[in-house]
């Protein structure tokens, strides 16, 4: 019984994984270039230092994952939340593939039986399970910082990528819908 709940807990992280890229994601597909740069005063990250920190701490924790520190020291992080004028769109997007690659490799990799395994993250103890958690957590609020940000920048042109306002019983009855088998997808909605 621990191992069906080992695998569906490694199910289940992978879908939290997918669903937050595919959310932070569908923010930056909405910006124009210039608006992954914008911060929106001095203390702030723009959505491009967002995505470098994350990619930065992805390459960290995911490399070696069972066997070497979750903070390595080749890792700059302070280095993460700077960026250069050269820095494009392009640069981010390979920042965020690359990084998710690590992740989705080092989960993949995972069988139940390593859900206890006792990793380290900053030499501090941690189960497999606590450690990812710990990065599900993390990255979910950078996610919704990505998406504040990009949906303040588009403003009225936001395209939303949840249930619409006013929409909640439209999206209700295509659920429920679903649950019949009327309809062959769910509808995507948080």
């Amino acid at each position: 019984m621990q191992a069906d709940i080992a695998a569906h807990y490694l199910e289940e992280v992978r879908r939290q994984f997918r669903g937050h890229k595919r959310l932070a994601e569908g923010a930056i597909a909405q910006l124009k270039d210039e608006e992954l740069f914008i911060a929106l005063d001095p203390e702030s990250n723009s959505i491009a230092i967002l995505v470098k920190h994350l990619a930065g701490n992805m390459r960290s924790r995911f490399t070696d994952f069972l066997t070497t520190d979750g903070e390595k020291p080749d890792r700059n992080r302070d280095q993460e939340f700077e960026m250069t004028s050269a820095t494009t769109r392009a640069d981010v997007l390979r920042f965020w593939e690359e990084g998710w690659a690590r992740v989705f490799a080092a989960i993949e990799a995972l069988k139940p039986e390593d859900v206890m395994r006792t990793v380290t993250i900053r030499g501090e103890p941690h189960t497999v399970l606590q450690a990812i958690n710990r990065q599900v957590a993390h990255y979910a609020q950078h996610t919704g910082q990505i998406v504040f940000l990009a949906k303040h920048f588009r403003s009225s042109e936001w395209q939303t990528l949840s249930v619409p306002r006013g929409k909640s019983r439209d999206f209700n009855a295509m659920a429920q819908k679903y649950e019949k088998g009327v309809l062959r997808e769910r509808p995507e909605g948080r």
